[in-house]
């Protein structure tokens, strides 16, 4: 079915219900890698030097963001590699997904308002209409 998930996260709530459906369905393929996707996006990255520092500080603190993610996957076993990228995260994730050719990317829905999701749209939905493979959006 599927032996290569992409996994996008951002450390928030949403990010591990995703994650969850994504051990669900790699428990049930033995040869299933995930790669986990984390965007420092580069609107956000000035407050992440502001309130982290540079260098080893920040991606310290990324990963942190992720230790949740990480500890449920190695809960139940699962190969996975973990890739923190940087840029702006809709187009990352997408460019991710196709290059790497993955099987279903998982990732959380975001609750922006009607507004702000018509003016702007949200990530999950940039990724369903610009991803070449199936996404599964998690709420």
């Amino acid at each position: 079915m599927y032996n290569h998930i992409m996994l996008a996260v951002d450390g928030s709530e949403h990010s591990l219900r995703a994650t969850q459906h994504g051990i669900y369905l790699a428990s049930m393929q033995p040869q299933c890698t995930i790669e986990v996707v984390f965007v420092a996006d580069f609107d956000k990255a000035k407050s992440e030097v502001l309130h982290a520092g540079f260098g080893e500080q920040l991606q310290v603190t990324r990963r942190k963001r992720l230790e949740p993610i990480e500890d449920l996957l190695k809960q139940h076993s699962l190969a996975y590699k973990v890739h923190i990228l940087h840029g702006e995260p809709a187009p990352t994730v997408v460019q991710f997904a196709n290059q790497h050719e993955v099987d279903l990317v998982i990732i959380g829905s975001r609750g922006l308002n009607a507004l702000q999701e018509m003016v702007l749209g949200s990530v999950s939905h940039k990724v369903v209409k610009r991803a070449n493979c199936p996404v599964l959006v998690v709420k």
